[in-house]
């Protein structure tokens, strides 16, 4: 029977067909049935009877979908509301982005997998200079989850260091550096990106590490290129294996051969997502 079908019959001992309908079946087996499926299959089945939208709010269905570590994730979030949602409820408010640290920080599920993903503002990170206008300044723009990002005009020494303790589900996952060359702006209702200060990246590679407190290391190196495109640069991935511990992790993106200076660069944020959902950012590059 297809998921449109909205009845079926049943050959009873008088010859009369019985008409049992989609909507006769308890929502008790519905449930069942709905546990099994992905999340947006679900809350597409959820439209089609009273019986089905009844079933697809059951907490065992969706259990089964938030993290492990889901009640950490709630007390990060520092709201009152979050602990007294249902988990339907609670599954789509952490499937948008949840701002914490004073909003230098922010988490969110992918929706289909209900996979963690965090973000990092560059307010989070050391910046070397960053104090200095000479060097950097804070811009704004729609075009940061973070509403603004930090423009590097030109400098010798460019050292861009974070960390971030944070007890992760068990997998793999991928860290990136969200960068641009160029500063974009809106022209009569247009994007246009100011090549103005971009310079020397074509000279040395930047490097990027990660580290974690067990042991854990990656680095790669690369050139920025791409002008007016922002563009997540894979620094690396990092596994972990027990959820019920903190994973302390150290990152950096690094420029400094002072034999040159260079400019003309935005530093958004750091991205923190599984990393199946990392393969797709590096292919979109």
């Amino acid at each position: 029977m297809g998921a449109s079908s909205s009845s079926f019959a049943i050959s009873g001992s008088d010859n009369q067909a019985l008409k049992v309908r989609l909507g006769d079946i308890p929502e008790s087996c519905i449930a069942v049935v709905l546990a099994y499926l992905e999340p947006p299959e679900i809350c597409n089945l959820a439209r089609l009877n009273r019986a089905f939208h009844g079933a697809s709010s059951a907490d065992f269905i969706w259990e089964t979908k938030l993290p492990p570590n889901y009640r950490y994730i709630a007390e990060k979030l520092c709201d009152e509301s979050v602990g007294s949602l249902g988990k339907k409820d609670l599954y789509a408010r952490l499937c948008r982005p949840n701002p914490f640290d004073g909003g230098t920080k922010e988490i969110w599920l992918e929706k289909s997998t209900g996979g963690v993903c965090l973000s990092i503002s560059s307010k989070a990170l050391a910046i070397t200079g960053i104090d200095d206008r000479r060097y950097w300044k804070r811009i704004p723009t729609d075009e940061s989850r973070f509403k603004k990002v930090a423009y590097l005009q030109q400098i010798w020494w460019l050292e861009v260091v974070g960390e971030l303790e944070f007890q992760f589900p068990v997998g793999t996952y991928s860290l990136f550096f969200r960068l641009q060359l160029g500063k974009s702006s809106k022209r009569l209702g247009r994007r246009v990106c100011n090549p103005e200060h971009i310079h020397g990246w074509d000279v040395k590679p930047v490097q990027f590490q990660m580290t974690t407190t067990d042991g854990q290391h990656a680095v790669s190196r690369c050139f920025l290129d791409n002008p007016g495109n922002w563009v997540h640069y894979h620094a690396g991935d990092f596994v972990v294996e027990h959820p019920s511990e903190s994973t302390k992790i150290k990152f950096s993106l690094t420029q400094i051969d002072c034999t040159h200076t260079k400019g003309g660069l935005c530093l958004d944020s750091v991205l923190i997502c599984p990393r199946g959902l990392g393969k797709e950012l590096k292919f979109l590059m």
